[in-house]
């Protein structure tokens, strides 16, 4: 048989490794990093201090070619490693292997000339500076690119931008941007009407107005005015008109490398909605003896377990190179809705400590809210995927191919 829901030993052997790195490195930092909060200097030395160990223990940059120092993983591998790293916030960050460089990093790889490669890739990989990925604009509906109004004109040796983006996570303190701008009047479809070019920072003209403020606090999501930039031709990033095939092909990858981070995030919630029930004494029994108890936990088994499904299969298409965007979109919207089930049944069965900051699942609910409409709403997601089933009921007389195209 072809199907084999086992990694291969070296990959289930790395999981391991993983899990280890983080809890003997990670956590203990992460513990100390909150006794000290609000101190970025100790923040930043703590972070430093982690990528030092990953680097140690072989686990530094997994995702990316040993070309490039990596580990040179698939995106199946990948789903082992980030779901263990994402066990802890700082996992990620600790292996260079977070969001939004993650998705940069790929993006250079394919699409950057080898000029570009040296001069932003692989200081990025190195883990020298930080990037952003500059898309979202107040405006207009962040879920439609083709309605971009930052505008790049050409001028001389240079194109000259002016506009407004805002939630560009990791923009202060990056040290380049990829920007997507509009340069085309009357495209033949309107998804070439963008183009992505690397900007280096800080610039004249591009100017960090705030970090905006979530539920979740404030995470460097800034608020960008752009006015007057100018950028050299050379850093125009693919070709002219390319920018919004560039984001597309950016965020397929990156939407399911959130999800291998949020089904870590889901079983942490789900481990100790279970250690709760089975320690916590009520009307005569424990918690974990109470169908009402037993029916969130099986509710959030099943969920979790559907979610590790759909994003291994999703992964094993990407590494296959097949079409896996109708997988991708099915994940996305699933895991993103199972995450933020999975933690609110864990602060149910919690109570009012669920509800405090004594554990962590408060935090975890304020930042797993974001994931429903981040890289694509859920709506979005479900008119896309129902136009591939219908789209496929249309040419094939059969939905298969919009269900995995699985082979039963």
């Amino acid at each position: 048989m072809a199907i084999d829901f086992t990694f291969p030993p070296e990959i289930d052997a790395l999981r391991l490794k993983v899990r280890d790195f983080i809890a003997q490195v990670v956590r203990p930092a992460e513990g100390r990093i909150a006794e000290r909060e609000g101190d970025r200097r100790f923040l930043i030395q703590s972070i430093i201090e982690m990528r030092v160990a990953a680097h140690d223990w072989g686990l530094w940059l997994p995702h990316m070619p040993k070309e490039y120092g990596g580990m040179g993983l698939g995106h199946v591998a990948m789903a082992a490693v980030s779901a263990e790293a994402a066990k802890s916030a700082f996992g990620p960050y600790a292996l260079n292997a977070q969001a939004p460089d993650e998705g940069n990093m790929h993006t250079l790889l394919h699409w950057a000339t080898d000029a570009q490669k040296e001069k932003y890739l692989r200081p990025l990989c190195n883990g020298t500076l930080r990037s952003c990925f500059a898309m979202t604009e107040p405006e207009v509906a962040g879920s439609d690119p083709t309605l971009i109004r930052t505008r790049a004109v050409p001028d001389g040796d240079d194109w000259v931008i002016d506009g407004h983006k805002w939630f560009i996570s990791g923009a202060t303190g990056a040290k380049f941007a990829i920007l997507i701008a509009r340069t085309e009047d009357a495209p033949e479809i309107p998804q070439a009407g963008n183009t992505a070019f690397l900007v280096d920072l800080p610039a004249k003209g591009w100017t960090v107005v705030r970090d905006v403020h979530t539920m979740a606090g404030h995470h460097n999501h800034a608020e960008i005015r752009i006015e007057g930039l100018r950028v050299p031709r050379e850093n125009m990033l693919g070709r002219r008109g390319q920018g919004h095939l560039l984001g597309q092909a950016r965020l397929g990858p990156a939407r399911l490398a959130h999800c291998m981070r949020w089904i870590g995030q889901a079983e942490v919630a789900l481990d100790m909605m279970v250690d709760r029930a089975l320690n916590r004494y009520a009307h005569g029994s424990l918690l974990a003896d109470k169908q009402g108890i037993q029916w969130m936990i099986a509710d959030s088994t099943m969920e979790l377990y559907q979610a590790k499904l759909m994003v291994l299969h999703a992964a094993f298409k990407i590494d296959r190179r097949e079409d896996f965007r109708s997988e991708v979109s099915m994940a996305k919207h699933f895991v993103a809705g199972a995450l933020n089930r999975i933690i609110d049944r864990a602060i149910q069965v919690h109570g009012a400590l669920g509800y405090s900051l004594d554990t962590p699942l408060a935090r975890m609910a304020q930042n797993a809210r974001w994931a429903r409409f981040a890289d694509g709403a859920d709506e979005v997601h479900q008119w896309r995927i129902a136009q591939r089933a219908i789209d496929a009921y249309r040419r094939d007389r059969s939905t298969r191919t919009a269900t995995g195209n699985l082979p039963l």
